[in-house]
């Protein structure tokens, strides 16, 4: 993709206008003939994919293009998928917070993403509306200051950097003024996706007096860290904003030894301790992206005997319906005969959970 044609798409996308199938022909990440029969995938699950990305793109088919290239197999919805798999509406006592833990809290501050992840467990609402507004804010905020047990605040959507660094500057004012809440966590794809985002203005907008911030980057596969990707990643670490990384295990993307290594591996030399591999969740069309709880727990194994025991995450599953996160260890996870596995969440409850065939 040439230069000209990047900056212009990098205006639509501040518009945080969703991309069309032909809009990926001139690259040859979808051919022709495709564009037309993939309209009716984004027009049911949005597709965004910013500049940078693009140019990361080698083809439709690497480790990259599978994360953000519609594909038709996302009409194939399973019975066992859900429009909210982790349960975030379960546990939201007004809008924009989900509340799953007593001493956290989900803020949910925007929608909007700079990329839109074919594998997202929240792809139903990503895109639907904007920022949340000041209303909203206000509600949200009122809920966390007369709710004293919540000491941590995270930051998501869609994605938290999307905002602009004014926009995010006054949240964070506000929660480091909430004497309780000592800790806001951000969860962000903005530094890999859209590195360009990450100016001294959005990184001063992080930070407050009294509130130590962490920085969670979410990244599958190290094709992803283009020298800008890399160059943000060192701007923040720099500014001594802590970093961590959440990663999703996705067939065909990421789920092999080699490539987990590399990725790991990368994160930790860049200065990114990885933090959690999730479980692929049981979103809506995202069946041929889930490997079987089997296999990811045999990567996991795998790892462990190849790389630096801190350059490996917790693998976790978010229980369906919102029944909280739990690691997929012996002391979870029961069964397996079949692919039916008993899990155990945190309050001591039991689940069935089905791999897929």
């Amino acid at each position: 993709m040439d230069r000209p044609a990047a900056a212009a798409l990098g205006a639509d996308l501040r518009k945080h206008v969703a991309l069309q199938p032909a809009d990926l022909v001139p690259d040859g990440l979808i051919s022709p003939a495709d564009a037309a029969a993939l309209r009716p995938v984004t027009e049911t699950f949005r597709m965004r994919i910013t500049p940078q990305m693009r140019t990361a793109i080698t083809r439709a088919d690497d480790g990259v293009g599978l994360q953000f290239v519609p594909d038709r197999r996302e009409l194939n919805v399973l019975p066992s998928e859900l429009t909210d798999p982790i349960g975030d509406g379960a546990h939201s006592p007004t809008k924009g917070i989900t509340h799953r833990y007593p001493d956290r809290v989900i803020f949910h501050v925007t929608q909007v993403c700079e990329v839109y992840c074919r594998f997202c467990f929240r792809r139903e609402v990503v895109g639907e509306n904007g920022v949340l507004p000041a209303g909203d804010v206000a509600a949200a905020l009122d809920y966390i200051r007369r709710t004293p047990a919540i000491n941590e605040v995270i930051l998501t959507g869609g994605d938290p950097l999307s905002l602009s660094p004014r926009r995010l500057h006054e949240i964070t004012t506000a929660l480091a003024a909430i004497p309780h809440v000592g800790l806001m966590r951000i969860h962000t794809r903005v530094p890999v996706v859209a590195p360009n985002r990450i100016t001294p203005e959005m990184i001063a907008a992080l930070t407050a007096p009294g509130l130590q911030t962490w920085l969670v980057l979410h990244t599958n596969h190290p094709q992803e860290f283009i020298p800008e990707a890399v160059a943000a990643l060192d701007l923040l670490r720099t500014a001594g904003v802590p970093l961590l990384s959440q990663s999703v295990l996705l067939r065909g993307v990421n789920d092999s030894v080699a490539v987990l290594k590399s990725l790991f591996t990368t994160l930790l030399r860049l200065g990114v301790k990885p933090y959690y591999l999730h479980h692929c969740d049981l979103a809506r069309g995202t069946s041929h992206y889930r490997t079987t709880i089997a296999a990811g727990r045999a990567l996991m194994r795998a790892l462990r005997g190849q790389i630096s025991g801190s350059a490996l995450p917790t693998y976790v599953l978010d229980i369906p319906g919102g029944f909280g996160k739990v690691p997929i260890t012996a002391d979870y996870f029961d069964g397996g005969a079949d692919g039916r596995w008993q899990v155990t969440d945190p309050n001591g409850g039991t689940h069935i959970y089905h791999d897929p065939e």
